[in-house]
């Protein structure tokens, strides 16, 4: 299929008309089309689609429809039929009346396409253009940012609903590869076993039965791997994805014992971070944040804030569940750069700041990154104590450091953390130490003779003290409000657009979900600027409202 760029065009005067005349007090299509004008563009998609072949229906047209579809709610069906039969999607579309549209699949093929070029991202940068042009996106001011979770599409499987499935999972798809080479090879129990769903079963309730049939479908895997990887298998075998997909999660779950297949001791499996929780969804991952717990995805929202005109998602990053959120800062600022939407003040919640991430931000973009520190766990520092590493006196420039009862440090010397970050290790002298009388105080463990600091780089650790110092304000604690209201643009998307729910399998096509989720919410935003819309205010429980002031 190809693509033969076309013009935008004019609305036709008959769609024109009708629109009118029907919508006398305008729609959210027809309020956009108006306002914005034309969003996207055939050029902005050409990359997309070869040069030769049957021609495409307008992708500049498509990517809009997407972005309407997430407006509604609308499945891929209802989109199509929204665009043969509704007069404001063919207004906004710019669309003759008697236009019959496309089929429902097409949208999925665009999608696809999208999604393997990683182009989501021009679709809610159309949205923001536009906006800028009206003078509705305002950039250098205050942005905040949150993350939520995002379930897979795949369901949540038990350990033996796991091996189980992805074993047959990689027998249907031998099956089609290889059928008459699986028809000698596979086992007679293996169609009793796994013809079928593994839902469909009724794993036993005991223990010990559970295991048995556990240690029975690795042991099925451990042949099914040693025949695909035999000499005598049909060349290609091993490069099929499910088959790959069923090794991955073998080598995670078991292992040999003296020739026999044992399933793997919880202390001997790899992280978590590596481990598949699904065949039908290889790229999410199981985590867990609090009292949450979820297989899948992660997104982070960035919006505008402080403005009189709406506020608009700036960056939607999406990651697997196991990326912690203070790895993210230095991503999201690089995403706004690069779109021209950095901010002066970024406003987070504690799961982002990290020393590193404060000067980073200051220094590559000129953000004051504003987000509670996490709290100082040592055991010296806790309950007042005299002995934390704010009491001690750092000098610089000589490289000493001076404790509370003037003992000078010996060592100087740098180093990387577990989470291989460059620190500083800092040692006082034994002779010093031992005979000092807050010795007990000052170090943790009851037999060590000697204190041991833990410094960051000077920046960063002027950074950190000077942040633990300004949160410390009744100023910065009243303007850290302003990120609360992040929370209501979560829920939008939850509940307009089914942000926590993945439509799709894979880390790709979920963070195409989550661009057009973007795009949507501002357009709803801007449409509730533009008809003067109130924003809705912070609900409160007739209950927790008859609690007493202060």
């Amino acid at each position: 299929m190809s693509m033969k760029p076309s013009g935008p065009g004019e609305i036709p005067a008959e769609t024109v008309r009708v629109a009118r005349a029907a919508f006398r007090k305008g729609s959210l299509a027809i309020r956009i089309r108006d306002e914005l004008g034309v969003l996207f563009t055939d050029e902005q998609f050409a990359d997309l689609f070869p040069a030769r072949g049957k021609p495409a229906w307008s992708p500049g047209r498509l990517a809009l429809v997407l972005v309407l579809q997430f407006v509604e709610g609308l499945t891929d069906r209802q989109a199509a039929e929204a665009v043969r039969a509704r007069i404001d999607f063919k207004y906004a579309l710019g669309l003759e009346l008697a236009d019959a549209g496309f089929d429902y699949s097409v949208l999925s093929e665009f999608r696809d396409r999208l999604a393997g070029a990683d182009a989501g991202r021009q679709v809610l940068d159309g949205i923001l253009v536009a906006a800028r042009e009206k003078n509705l996106l305002a950039t250098g001011g205050k942005a905040r940012t949150d993350s939520t979770h995002v379930l897979s599409a795949a369901r949540e499987l038990c350990w033996l609903e796991l091996v189980s499935e992805t074993l047959r999972s990689a027998l249907n798809a031998l099956a089609q590869a290889a059928p008459g080479w699986l028809t000698s090879t596979a086992e007679p129990d293996w169609f009793k076993h796994y013809a079928t769903r593994a839902e469909d079963s009724r794993f036993p309730k005991a223990r010990t039965k559970r295991d048995e049939v556990g240690l029975r479908i690795g042991t099925d895997g451990m042949r099914l791997l040693a025949a695909v990887t035999s000499p005598e298998a049909p060349p290609g075998l091993r490069e099929v994805e499910q088959v790959e997909i069923l090794r991955q999660i073998w080598v995670h779950h078991f292992h040999l014992v003296e020739g026999e297949v044992r399933r793997r001791d919880p202390k001997d499996r790899p992280p978590g971070a590596t481990r598949p929780v699904t065949p039908y969804d290889p790229q999410a991952r199981g985590s867990v944040k609090r009292d949450t717990m979820w297989d899948g995805y992660k997104v982070h929202l960035t919006e505008t804030c402080g403005t009189d005109g709406p506020n608009l998602i700036t960056n939607m990053a999406t990651t697997v569940a196991t990326v912690p959120d203070n790895a993210m800062s230095e991503t999201i600022h690089t995403g706004l750069a690069e779109h021209g939407c950095l901010p002066g003040e970024h406003w987070v919640d504690a799961g982002y700041p990290t020393a590193a991430a404060l000067v980073t931000a200051r220094r590559e973009h000129g953000i004051a990154l504003h987000g509670p520190l996490q709290t100082v766990t040592v055991a010296q520092a806790k309950d007042g104590g005299c002995y934390g590493q704010d009491a001690f006196t750092i000098n610089w420039d000589q490289q000493k450091v001076t404790c509370p009862n003037g003992a000078t440090s010996t060592q100087w010397a740098l180093r990387s953390s577990q989470q291989q970050l460059p620190v500083i290790r800092v040692r006082f002298s034994e002779a010093d130490c031992r005979h000092c009388p807050a010795l007990r105080d000052c170090v943790s463990s009851p037999k060590a003779e000697r204190r041991e600091l833990t410094l960051r780089q000077h920046d960063e650790h002027q950074a950190l003290k000077q942040t633990r110092a300004l949160q410390q304000t009744d100023g910065w604690k009243a303007r850290y409000k302003i990120r609360a209201g992040v929370e209501g643009t979560i829920s939008q998307g939850v509940g307009r657009c089914g942000l926590r729910r993945s439509r799709y399998r894979g880390l790709a096509k979920t963070s195409l979900q989550h661009q057009l989720t973007g795009a949507a919410i501002n357009l709803a935003r801007i449409d509730a600027h533009l008809t003067d819309t109130p924003r809705a205010r912070t609900r409160t429980s007739h209950f927790a409202a008859l609690r007493p002031a202060g």
